[in-house]
C-alpha cells in the first residue's frame, strides 16, 4: 500500500532529524503541517501542468485537423486531373511549415518572451530549434495555427503553381512572414500585444482565436499570390492569348469532397 502523505512527510522529518543518537529530536506541529502543505502544493501543481499539457496537446490536434477539411475542399474544386497535385501541395504545407517554424519560425514568434520582459521588438532572438524551450505541447499547439494559415493559400494556387515554388512559400511564410505577425500581437515584447508593458493606445490589441494572426495573415498572403500568378490557364484566355468571349466555367469534381472539407472545418 502506498503511504499517505503524513506518513510520507514524518518519516522524511525523522529521517531529516536523526542524528546518530539513541534518541532524535521531537518534530513540531509546524514542520509537520508545512511538510504536507508543500507536498500537496506540489502535487496541485502537477496535475495542473498535466491538464494544461493535455488541453494543448488535445486543442494542436482539432486545429490540425482543419488541414484535412482544406485538402478536401481544394480536391474537390479542382478537375480531376489535378487531384493528386492539390493534395500533394496541402502535405506539403504542413512539410513545409513544421520546418520553418521549428529552425527559425517559433524564435521570431516568442524567442526571448522570459528574458527581454518589458521591451518592445520586432522579433523574437532566442530559441532558435527549439533550443531552451521546455514546454514542447505549446510549440505544437503554435505550429498547428502555423499549419492553418499556410494552407489558406492553398486554395488560392490551385492549378496554377509549381510544386517546388509552393515549398518554397510554405517554408518563407512559416519562417518569417507569420512569426513576425505572431510576435506583433501575442508576444508580451510586441507592439500591438495587450500583453505589452505598454500597451499600444492603453488596451493593445486582442486577437480572437486567431482571426487576425492566422487567418489575416493566409487571406493576404493568398490575394498578393493571386495577384502575381493571375488566372488559371483558359479561364479568360485561349492558349495563344486571345480573349475569350466568355469566361470558361472550370467545374469542380466533387460536390461531395467540398462539403465535407466545410464540415470538418466547423
Amino acid at each position: 500500500m502506498s503511504s499517505t502523505t503524513y506518513q510520507t512527510c514524518l518519516a522524511n522529518l525523522n529521517s531529516n532529524n536523526d542524528n546518530g543518537a539513541s534518541s532524535s529530536i521531537n518534530i513540531t506541529t509546524e514542520a509537520l503541517l508545512e511538510c504536507i502543505s508543500n507536498t500537496i502544493d506540489a502535487t496541485q501543481h502537477n496535475a495542473h501542468s498535466s491538464i494544461d499539457t493535455f488541453f494543448l496537446l488535445y486543442a494542436a490536434s482539432l486545429v490540425f485537423f482543419m488541414q484535412t477539411g482544406f485538402a478536401m475542399i481544394c480536391a474537390g474544386c479542382v478537375r480531376v486531373n489535378n487531384i493528386q497535385n492539390t493534395l500533394l501541395k496541402n502535405l506539403l504545407d504542413a512539410c513545409g511549415a513544421s520546418l520553418g517554424f521549428y529552425t527559425v519560425g517559433y524564435a521570431f514568434a516568442f524567442g526571448g518572451s522570459s528574458t527581454d520582459y518589458g521591451k518592445t521588438t520586432f522579433i523574437g532572438k532566442e530559441d532558435f530549434f527549439l533550443m531552451g524551450v521546455e514546454n514542447d505541447s505549446f510549440w505544437l499547439f503554435q505550429f498547428a495555427f502555423c499549419a492553418t494559415s499556410a494552407t489558406i493559400v492553398a486554395g488560392t494556387l490551385a492549378e496554377r503553381c509549381q510544386m517546388t515554388a509552393y515549398l518554397a512559400y510554405s517554408i518563407m511564410l512559416a519562417a518569417f512572414v507569420y512569426p513576425v505577425v505572431v510576435h506583433s500581437i501575442w508576444s508580451p515584447q510586441g507592439f500591438l500585444s495587450a500583453h505589452n508593458s505598454n500597451p499600444l493606445w492603453g488596451s493593445g490589441m486582442v486577437d480572437f482565436a486567431g482571426g487576425s494572426v492566422v487567418h489575416l495573415t493566409g487571406g493576404m498572403t493568398a490575394l498578393i499570390a493571386t495577384m502575381i500568378l493571375g488566372p488559371r490557364a483558359g479561364r479568360f484566355y485561349d492558349l495563344s492569348g486571345e480573349v475569350l468571349e466568355e469566361p470558361r466555367e472550370f467545374t469542380g469534381h466533387s460536390l461531395a469532397l467540398q462539403c465535407l472539407g466545410v464540415r470538418y472545418m466547423s
